[in-house]
Order: C-alpha cells, then structure tokens, then sequence
C-alpha cells in the first residue's frame, strides 16, 4: 500500500467513527499500519474531524519516529504501536470513548456473551483490563495501557476478540484493517448498549450456552463459514 492510500484509509476509519456517533469533538482515534514497510498512520491529535485530510494523518514507524506529517500524532499512539508490535495479524486500531462501552470499561467489568449478536462477532466476553498501578500511571501511561491490554490477552486470541475494555479509561478494538477496526468499534458499542439493558432485565444471566457462541461466531469466522456470499 502506498502511504497515500494508507493516510487515506485512516481518515475515512476515523470518519465512520463520526458518522456513527462513536466520537464527539476531537475525542478517539484511529490508526492503520502498512506491514510491508512498518509504517503506521495515526489521527493528528486535538484537530476537529471535519478540519483533517488524508494529509493530516501522521505517520511514523514502530518505534514512535515521525517519517511524515507536520501536526502531532494522537496522544494515544504508543498504545496502539504497542499492539501493533504485539500481534502482527493486525493492520487498525481504533480507540473511542463511545457511552455504554466506556460505562462498562469504567466499570472495570467485561461484556459477558449473552447473546447471539454478540457471538456474531466477539468469541466470548469482552475483556476488561486490570486498573494500571500508580506506578504504570506515573510512568510511560500510554505505553503501559498498551502493554496492560496484551497481558489480558494471555491465552486469549486476539483476532478471535478484536477488543478490550481498558479499566477506568475506554475501549481499544482492532482488526486486519484500520476499516475493520472501525467496524468492531461500532459492533462493539451496540453490544455494549445491548448487555447493560440485559444486566438491568436479568441481573443473574448467564449468558449464551458454549454451544450456541461457537455456531455463531464460526458460522461467521470459521473455517467453514457459511455466513455471506462465496
């Protein structure tokens, strides 16, 4: 991908978090990563949405180097560079602050699968973080949050369940593209809305039986999915 395109595919990712009411002001970010040249393009941080082009997008290596661009990156950035260097099957990282899925990450509680919607998408709950130490907080915090969402993720796919609760701060979702990324922030907030009233209605549910999360997430994402056109 030429760095256009990639400065390009990020704004618009960014731009759907607007659309769909993800965002307000200047808050989230989004982020996409070309893997041939380790290049990475990130939301410009503080500028109003409707005020960015694809030039606007500042790109800089793995290790945080700014290659192009004359705004700063999005405060947020080595946390997604640290998941980016964690997990080389993701190519976007998207970060909001959207309602019910922020309610739940200030909570410190992961989304439970209680649904077959969910299903659809996240192959069991939506992990919640542990509450960063003072320490991590008083240090390299942005780096730390990355470092505290791959830990969650031990033993956890993380393209299985594109997304994470960081406790008292907001949600992280990524995917194979800075688009699709956008997309499971999206998905993302409509289960969180979903789950909060089903924890309201039914306080004690416990959820989709093993059976029924693994026929709608591999319908979707198995070997054998059946979902969609071939």
């Amino acid at each position: 991908m030429d760095l256009l395109s990639l400065q390009t595919e990020v704004l618009e990712a960014n731009l759907e978090l607007v659309r769909r009411g993800l965002v307000l002001y200047t808050f989230g970010n989004a982020s996409g990563i070309d893997r041939e040249t380790g290049l990475v393009a990130i939301k410009p941080s503080g500028v109003p949405y409707e005020q960015m082009t694809p030039a606007d997008m500042v790109v800089c290596d793995l290790s945080g180097k700014i290659v192009e661009g004359r705004l700063k990156p999005s405060s947020d950035l080595d946390t997604h560079l640290e998941l980016y260097r964690s997990w080389p099957a993701i190519g976007g990282v998207v970060h909001t602050h959207s309602e019910y899925a922020t309610a739940w990450a200030q909570a410190g509680r992961s989304i439970p699968a209680f649904g077959t919607t969910h299903a659809d998408y996240f192959y069991g709950p939506v992990p919640a973080t542990e509450a960063l130490s003072d320490e991590e907080i008083q240090g390299d915090y942005v780096l730390n949050t990355g470092k505290a969402i791959v830990r969650r993720f031990s033993g956890i796919d993380p393209m299985a369940t594109p997304a994470v609760l960081v406790a008292g701060h907001a949600p992280f979702t990524w995917g194979k593209s800075t688009i699709d990324a956008a997309h499971n922030a999206v998905i993302l907030e409509y289960v969180a809305r979903m789950a909060c009233s089903t924890a309201l209605l039914r306080p004690d549910s416990k959820g989709v039986s093993q059976a029924l999360l693994d026929r709608h997430y591999f319908r979707k994402h198995g070997m054998d999915a059946t979902y969609g056109q071939a």
